[in-house]
């Protein structure tokens, strides 16, 4: 147990003394008070939150290959990006699928782990192309020329290396949390907040949370295609490969830990904060995750890839191809971009006039219409977004909560002079 001249301020973190005036403990630097018990609740609280994360993985994913079991399969090099693809010896490959150069054969595959567990491709190169053309309609700053179908022949099918993270998870996570209420007199608006140190622990688990193991495949275009359903996924076969690409692997499981350590923290931080109700705002003050049974395993997730160019860009679409979901970010038509944008800022403005009478008011609505107008617009034309945490990989159930402690620490209040127009003088 700390003496009382150990404890610190949750406020501003100086020493906390006795004041004899008020019978209370009382921060010398910013005034706040405190009941004794309140301290001493929130330094056993510090206390027990306070260890250091532990996430720790094996490394026993993957298998080597049985003699005469890849003799069947090719390895195509691209001289451009560097990047190796793999297919059976059937397979005819021109192109890199990752950045649309010419790929050449450059003999027998060798090396390198053998996949535990392959999803197969579940819709065809016909699907993809549907996807296609759905992506691009109802968009309308995409430029109409864009929607030629020059390249749309060009799609792969590849099996890009993932490595899937399996652990269970005993987690402490300590929120700072608010609740503000406001209220007015005659001349002051008041705001009351009142300040909470919240807690919770218990444990979950993950399994089969995936990253992406090509240094070729963008990150985030790989991760905007999740989740894939690893139920469907089955022990690999070299005859899955028939017709499609495969990447090897250029990013280890030990490399890929700190991806998948992030986005475990994330959503075991997320999971436990749905549990904090009732306050304004939340925010992670400290958190200890300690990983158990950590297990690593390497996969080929299936996914068609397209690389197209306009004015001098590349773009790169993808589709799971085994769930259709389709993403790849679209240009825009800087033209009808801001024809839509002054149409709807025009509009606005004609309506906020007629209302208001006002001019400054006007232009506010009108630029906020018409960047409102514009946003929701653009936005269309982007679908591609890194998956920070990993909700889709939770097990269902697993969340078991062991603590929930909620502690009121002080309040603070502040208040802001209303201001008020006087009569003009006549």
């Amino acid at each position: 147990m700390a003496d009382l001249l150990e404890y610190k301020c949750p406020c501003c973190a100086g020493k906390i003394e006795f004041d004899t005036a008020s019978q209370q403990m009382k921060c010398p630097f910013c005034g706040s008070e405190f009941e004794l018990e309140t301290l001493r609740s929130y330094d056993e609280s510090l206390n027990a939150t306070a260890g250091e994360s532990n996430m720790d993985w094996g490394d026993e994913a993957g298998e080597q290959w049985e003699q005469g079991e890849a003799d069947g399969l090719r390895v195509y090099k691209c001289q451009s990006c560097g990047g190796e693809v793999v297919a059976d010896e059937t397979t005819a490959a021109s192109k890199c699928p990752y950045c649309d150069n010419p790929v050449i054969m450059t003999g027998q595959f060798s090396g390198d782990l053998k996949p535990d567990v392959i999803i197969p491709f579940k819709l065809d190169k016909e699907a993809a192309k549907a996807a296609l053309k759905k992506h691009m309609e109802g968009k309308p700053l995409l430029p109409k020329v864009f929607k030629d179908q020059n390249h749309i022949d060009e799609i792969k099918g590849v099996y890009v290396p993932v490595w899937l993270f399996d652990a269970s998870v005993d987690a402490q996570i300590r929120y700072k949390a608010k609740k503000t209420r406001t209220w007015s007199d005659q001349n002051f608006r008041y705001t009351e907040t009142q300040h909470y140190s919240v807690v919770r622990s218990g444990s979950l688990s993950f399994s089969n949370v995936p990253v992406d193991g090509s240094e070729k495949m963008d990150d985030t275009l790989m991760e905007s295609l999740e989740p894939y359903d690893n139920k469907q996924a089955v022990p690999f076969q070299t005859a899955f490969l028939s017709g499609y690409l495969a990447d090897k692997y250029d990013v280890d499981a030990q490399q890929s830990i700190e991806r998948a350590n992030a986005r475990i923290r994330q959503s075991t931080q997320d999971e436990f904060r749905k549990t904090v109700q009732g306050y304004s705002s939340v925010d992670v003050e400290h958190d200890n995750v300690q990983l158990h049974e950590g297990q690593t395993r390497y996969a080929l997730y299936p996914a068609w890839l397209l690389n197209t160019s306009w004015n001098g860009q590349k773009y790169t679409f993808a589709m799971n191809g085994q769930s259709g979901k389709f993403v790849g970010d679209l240009p825009a038509d800087k033209g009808k971009a801001a024809v839509f944008f002054a149409v709807a800022a025009i509009v606005t403005g004609v309506i906020a006039y007629l209302l208001s009478k006002s001019w400054p008011v006007t232009i506010i609505a009108a630029l906020i219409v018409g960047g409102i107008v514009f946003g929701i617009l653009w936005g269309q034309l982007k679908s591609v977004v890194a998956q920070n945490a990993a909700a889709a990989y939770v097990d269902p159930g697993s969340v078991k909560l062991t603590n929930q402690e909620d502690l009121f620490l002080y309040r603070s209040t502040d208040r802001t002079p209303i201001q008020r127009s006087t009569p003009q003088q006549k």
